[in-house]
């Protein structure tokens, strides 16, 4: 392990008050939240805290081994930051983890004035310049949810069971019963956006494997997204309507919160989605997923574990992680007609013939 003090010792060190610099995305998040146990396990009368986007709080509120959420909005202005940074330094943190790796999280790392402060190999922007110790295997190569696991080997607890937990209220397992109480049963949801337009796999497609689900096995389908994602969604409804008239679909898109969306995920038989928060949200509640990559590598930022199926493309360009499509004419986004339905259609039936019994249509 690479330290900048040869005294530092993650599996000797004693700690207090710990706290988690985390503040995004929300697959990342989910990715994390294994950590959690790990360290509550390690430092058993440790306070711990977590950094978050205050749009992604939600996900963390209620978990039972979080001391207290700390929120950050990039849009709070100066006042906003400010009182973000006071609090950390009147925290008072005796080890802090900058899993985020940026400049603005590097700043928050150094408010806390940490006795020790630990970073990952894919920090950018000198926010590494700021950690005491850098974990190391936890490069871009390594898989998401195995580099943020490295830090639980860094601490002594690599042999510890990996568990999420999401804290779903009463209320809202309620409300997810009582949405899909009236579905006839198996139900699959489907989320077709993204934040990215190259990870965004075609409605057109999304809609004809959804058409073949109802008709050869009768699933019902949910269509997940947020607010923003409404156009694209409202395509992939009328699409699924027009191939099979019969199927029984409900677009809840902008209408769930983060809440409602983790007990909605846990209940449903399957998620078919592209690269996103919501698939590693599923796979983090052990709900079968069916992940469509395009820009993206299934190797690196696919969920953890052999429950689910994953479909890439096959292109040279492919895993470029490019926010926009570099080339053009014939070539711009050619990774969404290599991606053909037919490969995903193959991977929705290996799912269905090894999920139980009980999600599948008479």
């Amino acid at each position: 392990m690479w330290n900048r003090s040869q005294s530092v010792d993650l599996k000797t060190i004693a700690a207090q008050r710990i706290c988690i610099i985390k503040p995004s995305a929300l697959g990342d998040i989910v990715q994390t939240l294994p950590l959690l146990p790990a360290l509550h396990e390690r430092f058993p009368d440790a306070e711990i805290s977590w950094v978050v986007n205050g749009q992604l709080a939600d996900i963390l509120n209620g978990h039972p081994l979080l001391h207290r959420v700390l929120t950050y909005d990039r849009r709070g202005g100066i006042r906003s930051g400010l009182n973000l940074l006071r609090e950390l330094k009147q925290a008072n943190f005796d080890l802090v983890f900058d899993l985020q790796g940026l400049l603005r999280s590097a700043v928050m790392t150094k408010a806390t004035r940490a006795k020790c402060c630990v970073g990952l190999e894919t920090a950018r922007e000198g926010s590494h310049l700021v950690c005491d110790v850098v974990v190391p295997n936890t490069g871009r190569k390594v898989p998401a949810h195995a580099r943020y696991w490295e830090v639980a080997r860094a601490i002594g607890m690599g042999d510890f069971q990996p568990v999420t937990t999401v804290p779903i209220n009463k209320a809202d397992h309620t409300w997810a019963d009582a949405l899909l109480s009236d579905l006839p049963q198996p139900v699959v949801a489907i989320h077709p956006g993204a934040q990215w337009r190259t990870k965004c796999w075609p409605v057109g497609k999304f809609a004809a494997v959804a058409s073949k689900m109802y008709r050869a096995y009768g699933y019902a389908v949910i269509i997940l997204g947020s607010q923003q994602e409404a156009p694209l969604t409202v395509q992939v409804e009328n699409s699924i309507k027009q191939l099979a008239p019969s199927a029984v679909v409900r677009n809840l898109t902008g209408k769930t919160t983060l809440k409602q969306l983790a007990a909605l995920l846990q209940r449903v038989d399957m998620l078919l989605s592209n690269d996103s928060g919501p698939m590693h949200l599923a796979a983090g509640l052990n709900t079968p997923v069916v992940g469509i990559f395009t820009c993206t590598s299934a190797h690196r930022s696919g969920p953890a574990g052999d429950l689910h199926e994953l479909a890439s493309c096959q292109l040279n360009c492919a895993a470029s992680y490019k926010k926009r499509c570099p080339h053009a004419g014939k070539n711009y986004i050619a990774c969404m007609e290599d991606l053909q339905q037919e490969q995903v259609w193959r991977a929705v039936v290996r799912m269905i013939e090894r999920i139980p019994a009980k999600s599948k249509a008479a």
